[in-house]
């Protein structure tokens, strides 16, 4: 951590009992990412990929109806990919159109980063999966608070829905 600027990086590292190939296609395939997109109670009604480095993708979470029912885009860049093995990208928040927005224009606090860097690391540990998110360069509060709550979520997610298939 950088004391100097109040930053950090956010690392979850989570086991599954499921696959590798099937934990990859299910950050790449978009079908399996609608399954498990976004934290408790929401669901994902819209994904689009373009699956290759330097394509962009459109994610979209809706919160449940009696937290507003509202549609909440993130859209990146895949910078590099590497086969069931790592993932790195970048996250902004988006409209439904895909264009990136100011999350303070959108009602979020001013420590909300504008852009997020992903590494997403996929290791095989026989028929299970450990996968270590990292985001980088987070500023310490609420809403790194809340971006660890809603990524663990949506992991248990993951895994209840991908693991039954």
């Amino acid at each position: 951590m950088n004391q100097s600027t109040n930053k950090q990086d956010l690392v979850i590292t989570r086991i599954f009992d499921i696959p590798v190939e099937l934990v990859w296609k299910a950050w790449t395939d978009p079908k399996l990412v609608m399954l498990w997109w976004g934290p408790a109670d929401y669901i994902s009604p819209q994904c689009e990929i373009d699956f290759r480095e330097g394509g962009k993708y459109l994610f979209c979470m809706r919160a449940p109806k009696e937290q507003g029912g509202l549609d909440y885009y993130s859209t990146g860049v895949y910078e590099k990919i590497v086969p069931l093995e790592r993932l790195e990208f970048t996250q902004s928040l988006a409209d439904k159109d895909g264009n990136v927005v100011n999350p303070i224009e959108v009602g979020m606090p001013p420590d909300f980063p504008k852009e997020i860097k992903f590494v997403i690391e996929f290791k095989a540990q026989g028929d299970n999966t450990e996968l270590i998110i990292t985001e980088h360069d987070w500023t310490l509060g609420q809403m790194s608070k809340y971006a660890v709550i809603g990524m663990n979520q949506s992991l248990d997610k993951l895994a209840a829905s991908i693991g039954s298939l």
